[in-house]
């Protein structure tokens, strides 16, 4: 045990990009299937979750987080959500390292919607629209803005200006200017690429407003009573989630237009497998295509795998 590496926030965060989480995303989805599973234990209105994947080649991981949504009403406030990631060496199996857990899960889960989006939207988008100014919104705006130079404009939308006000002064300029909209419906109609991360169980999303060639990601619902899209999205669009085994029967994104028959299994054309070994793809300029970020141990494995890489090569 004494080899085992200890990485933290900021031994790691400073040496990854965007493009290259994305890429290591692309050829994790190259290597044979990963098997995952998970285990929630709750207790007044907290959460314990572990999530275990384990691919051959690149090892295992498990990753245990706690979430206390209350810590942020504390004296002084604590973050919600503390955890980290073991990550297993294949060849024999031991413990290689321990990783922060929200540094694997910030790279990871926008690493896992600018794959998507890489291989989904049209060449050379101008603007993308971020619904909901919540903690993952400054890493997809980070993420778009490196992954896609070609977007001139970025807007954020959320259910309460101040908020969405908040975030763009603190993103300080970074990427240029930034519009905040008051008008979602309008919002949706002009962006090329549309981003929703949002905790809601209805619908914000709705098919009518979104233009004929838009990518839209889909990345705040994770229960089995949460969506973002309403059916009429899905049914108009060609859609893809990221893996067929942690959304399919999990995430009421899918779940709930399956059981009311708004779509069938058959409408979901691909996940990352497919969209990085196969000729699977958006089917033309004007199609709309959604992808939903499920966001699996699978990745959290793949991420994990490349940051404790990039440590290892930044000490060399």
């Amino acid at each position: 045990m004494s080899s085992m590496l200890q990485i933290s926030w900021d031994d790691a965060d400073h040496l990854l990009t965007w493009t290259g989480v994305a890429d290591a995303l692309a050829a994790g989805h190259q290597l044979p299937k990963a098997s995952v599973g998970d285990l929630l234990l709750r207790e007044s209105g907290n959460a314990l979750l572990n999530r275990g994947a384990w691919i051959p080649n690149l090892g295992m991981a498990l990753k245990s987080m706690s979430v206390f949504p209350k810590n942020v009403s504390r004296s002084p406030p604590l973050p919600s959500i503390h955890g980290g990631v073991l990550l297993f060496d294949p060849a024999d199996g031991r413990v290689k390292a321990v990783l922060d857990g929200v540094l694997v899960t910030k790279w990871k889960t926008a690493g896992d919607s600018v794959l998507g989006a890489r291989l989904l939207a049209r060449e050379n988008p101008k603007s993308h629209l971020m619904v909901g100014a919540g903690t993952v919104a400054p890493t997809i705006l980070e993420a778009y803005h490196e992954v896609f130079p070609s977007i001139e404009k970025f807007t954020i939308w959320n259910r309460t200006r101040d908020r969405a006000d908040a975030l763009v002064k603190s993103l300080n300029g970074r990427f240029g200017e930034i519009t905040i909209a008051d008008d979602l419906e309008r919002a949706v109609g002009e962006a090329d690429i549309v981003t929703s991360a949002t905790m809601s169980t209805e619908p914000v999303l709705m098919g009518e407003w979104v233009k004929p060639g838009t990518h839209v990601d889909l990345i705040g619902a994770y229960r089995a009573d949460m969506r973002e899209a309403d059916d009429a999205l899905l049914q108009r669009s060609e859609l893809f989630v990221d893996s067929r085994d942690t959304t399919i029967g999990h995430i009421g994104e899918i779940e709930i237009p399956l059981r009311s028959g708004a779509i069938e299994l058959g409408d979901i054309r691909g996940d990352l497998y497919d969209l990085c070994t196969e000729n699977v793809g958006r089917s033309g300029e004007n199609a709309i295509t959604v992808f939903k970020n499920g966001g699996g141990a699978h990745l959290d494995l793949m991420t994990s795998s490349m940051i404790f890489d990039s440590v290892i090569e930044a000490k060399l």
